[in-house]
């Protein structure tokens, strides 16, 4: 039996995420929380059900929760709704798509999203409350902190260290073993060097 899972969010993201969530064995959706005018409204024929206001209620009924707002400029509203669930005792999601691949031998936590066709190599560690968006490739011995966003089509090679709070632009490259400074911002077609 699927689990349920709540999203908080329900902008473009969120849609990615549903897609995503449909082809897994794991997790049906079950809701999503957006702001007070559109409770009531569907995203791709699933309800706006409540706010922030009612995770504490989904809490106690043991519901999984996934942070479906995206990160492009900022990633204060997620580590705001991040740390509410933490606060709150939530159970955070970690969904991986079936069209990726994640080695056995790496370690994704609790919150993060990998999404169609990415590929996460070996000894790969990645962070809380990220999203490895589609297509994207986490070579061998890539540590990925907390709060990251890895978009579409970006190469993080191996040995890389990005650290918390980053976003890599769509088709991003980077050298291999860099070390990214926290709350980097890496514009999409950017090749990063030492």
């Amino acid at each position: 039996m699927k689990k349920k899972i709540i999203l908080i969010g329900g902008g473009g993201h969120c849609k990615a995420c549903i897609d995503v969530i449909e082809c897994t064995e794991e997790y049906e959706v079950d809701g999503i929380l957006d702001v007070n005018n559109l409770v009531g409204k569907k995203v791709l024929g699933y309800p706006i059900i409540g706010t922030d206001d009612n995770i504490k209620e989904l809490v106690a009924d043991k519901k999984n929760f996934l942070i479906t707002v995206g990160h492009i400029k900022s990633n204060e509203i997620r580590k705001k709704i991040y740390h509410k669930l933490v606060s709150a005792n939530a159970i955070l999601a970690k969904v991986i798509s079936p069209r990726s691949y994640v080695s056995k031998h790496s370690i994704i936590h609790d919150g993060t999203i990998i999404m169609h066709d990415s590929i996460v190599s070996a000894n790969v560690i990645i962070g809380k409350n990220c999203i490895i968006n589609t297509k994207s490739i986490i070579e061998h011995d890539v540590t990925i902190k907390d709060h990251c966003h890895i978009s579409t089509g970006a190469i993080i090679n191996g040995g890389a260290l990005i650290n918390s709070d980053c976003f890599i632009g769509s088709n991003v490259t980077t050298q291999e073993s860099i070390n990214l400074n926290q709350n980097s911002f890496i514009k999409a077609g950017t090749v990063v060097k030492k």
